[in-house]
């Protein structure tokens, strides 16, 4: 089993460039949180050529809609969402500084080609993990489209949050690759 790799946030391109398909990561510092609506507004703004809410250089964006917060915690379960509802919108945000995102599921071709193409990475969380995963969050606060309740953009602090790299800067997908080395052994 490969050894854990530590890296802050916001990423630098020099360390995405390192990680390889199956890569386990933990994360720490400060990424956005984003679901289909965000997305569509940010999509649509970038679209216009008008100036996003948030800065998205070098970012790296958590596909949630997390729970409310409970009693003495920050923020609720914060499971990830099936990534590719964000498909139709991840090429051109990569292509406008976007460097990594993190999710569950498959992604598309275009997605893909996107992700080699602007050096970025695609991390996988586990689903059915958000209250555990909520516990990796120090600190959250709503940065864009309030009005969006659960799906607002928020910017959250996290401190060791585990993923695994799903697709690397090469364009390998661990959904391909881990089959095949199975399929051999």
């Amino acid at each position: 089993m490969s050894e854990v790799k530590r890296l802050a946030l916001p990423l630098r391109r020099d360390e995405v460039r390192k990680l390889r398909a199956g890569d386990r990561v933990l994360l720490s510092g400060r990424m956005l949180t984003g679901r289909d609506a965000a997305h569509q507004r940010l999509y649509n703004l970038l679209v216009e050529g008008k100036e996003l809410p948030v800065s998205i250089q070098d970012q790296t964006i958590f596909y949630v809609g997390p729970t409310p917060a409970p009693p003495g915690r920050v923020i609720g379960a914060a499971g990830p969402t099936t990534s590719y509802r964000m498909d139709k919108y991840a090429p051109l945000m990569m292509d406008r500084g976007l460097l990594g995102m993190v999710g569950k599921g498959l992604r598309s071709q275009e997605v893909k080609e996107a992700i080699v193409r602007n050096g970025a990475v695609y991390f996988g969380a586990t689903g059915g993990s958000g209250a555990l995963l909520s516990k990796c969050i120090k600190a959250a606060r709503i940065v864009a489209y309030e009005d969006l309740g659960t799906e607002a953009v928020r910017e959250i602090e996290v401190e060791e949050f585990p993923v695994i790299v799903i697709i690397d800067p090469e364009g390998n997908d661990l959904y391909e690759i881990g089959p095949a080395r199975y399929a051999k052994a």
